[in-house]
């Protein structure tokens, strides 16, 4: 960043807080009326502990009695907090290192002031409320060089051709398999320029039909380009037509598969295309034209 921003500048004020000895069912209340998901649990204006509608519902869930419940017996505690001056990567670092998504701010008397989660964080630093400067990156999977036509292979993919190694012919199968990672996502996010949230954003993901951060559908599709470099010689892109049929969750193992189904003549082919996910459910599916020229010889 350029500057750095503090929270005051990105909390939401102002703050709704609750007595320790309020009851649960007030709590509740308080939460649907305000449509808010949290309250600041304060005792002489002191904030102790945070009430969120996930400690309610919990509370309902296990049996217990709302209305015979106060808040102090379900909220959060010791409860972290994040000063009005602090810079939003110190906040997002908090958030993420002790997994909560929302922070009291709190002024240099200790009073609160404001509120912020992580969604907010996000809009300024997606990269580190997902993962802090401080943090070493994943280690890599090994690269090794087996084939001629292609850069390298990893060793945690793998791929099988059926056919004549040096000729495609109809009936030809190839298949290739990875798991789909969050650094996958997030590097193709930073590559592509698509920073829709749910694929970056877990709170967010959280509220939508999926439920859960799902990989982009064209890293998916993807996987049927690395299939197509696995056949006899270079493998050029023609066409590609694709339908969606269903997400990939993060850290998903996903297969595609491509069959040669039309010599089209002029070292040219047809294919069927899928993908599908570790349990069978197929995701994706469609057909590619794609022209097979001779390997360089300087290759």
């Amino acid at each position: 960043m350029l500057v750095t921003v503090a929270v005051s500048e990105v909390m939401r004020t102002p703050v709704e807080t609750i007595q320790p000895d309020a009851t649960v069912q007030a709590a509740a209340r308080r939460l649907r009326e305000a449509g808010i998901g949290s309250l600041v649990v304060c005792e002489n204006h002191e904030p102790i502990g945070i009430v969120t509608d996930v400690d309610v519902t919990g509370l309902v869930a296990n049996g217990g009695d709302p209305a015979a419940t106060a808040v102090e017996a379900i909220m959060s505690r010791p409860l972290l907090t994040t000063g009005v001056d602090d810079a939003i990567e110190d906040a997002a670092r908090t958030l993420r290192e002790n997994d909560v998504k929302r922070l009291p701010v709190v002024d240099e008397a200790g009073a609160v002031v404001g509120i912020v989660t992580n969604t907010d964080l996000a809009y300024f630093l997606p990269h580190l409320v997902r993962m802090g400067r401080d943090e070493a990156p994943e280690t890599p999977p090994e690269r090794v060089d087996v084939r001629v036509d292609t850069a390298y292979e990893a060793d945690d993919w793998t791929f099988e051709y059926r056919g004549d190694e040096g000729q495609i012919d109809v009936g030809d199968t190839v298949r290739f398999s990875k798991t789909i990672s969050e650094a996958d996502v997030e590097a193709f996010a930073d590559a592509s320029g698509d920073t829709n949230r749910l694929h970056l954003d877990d709170a967010y993901a959280e509220g939508t039909r999926f439920g859960e951060r799902i990989a982009h559908g064209t890293l998916v599709a993807g996987t049927i380009s690395a299939a197509l470099a696995r056949l006899p010689g270079l493998t050029i892109y023609l066409s590609q037509d694709l339908s969606y049929l269903g997400p990939v969750p993060l850290g998903e193992e996903v297969t595609a598969e491509c069959e040669v189904v039309e010599n089209l003549g002029n070292d040219r082919y047809r294919l069927r295309t899928a993908v599908t996910r570790a349990d069978g459910e197929a995701v994706l599916d469609g057909e590619a034209a794609v022209l097979s020229d001779p390997i360089p010889e300087t290759a």
